[in-house]
């Protein structure tokens, strides 16, 4: 069962221009985030939107929980994947959230993102 979608588009030069300041960088993605990300604006921008959309998907907003609590990966494949901690983890746990599905879709000028979260 679906419990909720979330989508989040997002200008990619914006996101590369708050990355030039490492107090954005360290308050929205982990270190594992960073090393992914460093000078690749397209993905950074990416990640940004999943974290936005997965927010969006739980209903929750920014206010309970925090970037940095979902970190954005990606397998062999380059599939993308997020990790949860902290508050949401919690929530997911809470909720009987069982999957979390991510696709993002990047051009020159935009990052878009989706979100499924799945009981």
């Amino acid at each position: 069962m679906i419990f909720g979608i979330g989508t989040d588009l997002i200008e990619v030069n914006r996101v590369e221009k708050a990355c030039e300041k490492e107090s954005f960088l360290n308050r929205i993605f982990t270190k594992a985030e960073q090393e992914l990300i460093a000078g690749n604006a397209q993905r950074a921008a990416g990640n940004f939107a999943v974290k936005e959309a997965l927010v969006k998907a739980f209903g929750t907003g920014f206010g309970k929980i925090a970037p940095i609590e979902i970190e954005v990966l990606r397998e062999p494949s380059g599939k993308p994947y997020a990790v949860l901690y902290g508050e949401a983890k919690a929530f997911q746990s809470a909720h009987g959230i069982a999957a979390i599905h991510v696709s993002i879709s990047n051009t020159k000028e935009y990052a878009t993102a989706y979100v499924v979260a799945e009981q």
